[in-house]
């Protein structure tokens, strides 16, 4: 009776598993930063950015998605309409690594093996570890010292994703995320000399479009079993 009860449940298992449908892809877009330094408008990509993900499709409506992302960013105040910052001529460039794990609403059901739900718009929220350079101390003359942090982010989107031939599909996303974070532009209240208009955490966002492959035996819900 033992054995009986777990064949069902590795056959059951295993049903689950191989009737689902996987995604991964690629993002090629730009990268923006809202802090201290520079322009404070969140839809304003100015550095070239990239991301790789994969994504469980739980059922038409809802997916899980791990993505790692490139994401160099800068901020320059001569680029800013604040004429405080305009004046005061800072500037600073980073690069953040960043792995994030979430889930993926869609408005619609999406099924790339069915006739008529091959696109959808979608909402995103995730939770992001990132990597980035940091001021870790100063000499006596002021001057930077810098090394690697890591921290947390809260990202959040949204994007519309369509089938494009076959397997493949494509998709545009936008991309923002909260720090806890209010040095990625190496200045807070702490660094010497440096006069700030604010203190509130920094941002950064991404925007972009990714190329997407359908893989895995279609899910049992695409042909109503």
């Amino acid at each position: 009776m033992k054995n009986t009860i777990l064949f069902f449940v590795f056959v059951n298992f295993s049903s689950i598993l191989l009737g689902q449908v996987y995604e991964a892809g690629v993002s090629f877009g730009g990268t923006n930063y809202v802090g201290d330094i520079g322009s404070n408008y969140y839809f304003y990509p100015n550095k070239p950015a990239g991301a790789v993900f994969f994504k469980y499709n739980w059922n038409p409506r809802v997916a899980l998605r791990t993505t790692y992302s490139y994401l160099p960013i800068e901020g320059d105040d001569e680029k800013s309409d604040i004429d405080f910052r305009s004046d005061r001529g800072y500037s600073f460039k980073n690069t953040i690594n960043e792995v994030a794990l979430g889930i993926e609403f869609n408005f619609y059901e999406y099924d790339l093996s069915s006739e008529d739900k091959t696109w959808t718009p979608y909402l995103l929220l995730e939770v992001a570890g990132f990597n980035y350079t940091n001021v870790k101390s100063h000499t006596e003359n002021q001057d930077l010292i810098t090394g690697n942090k890591t921290s947390f982010a809260i990202p959040f989107g949204f994007g519309y994703k369509s089938k494009l031939y076959n397997n493949l599909a494509f998709s545009i996303e936008a991309k923002f995320r909260y720090t806890f974070e209010d040095d990625l532009d190496f200045t807070t209240n702490n660094t010497p000399n440096i006069n700030l208009d604010g203190t509130g955490n920094d941002w950064y966002m991404f925007t972009g479009v990714s190329l997407i492959y359908t893989f895995g035996r279609p899910a049992c819900y695409s042909n109503r079993i």
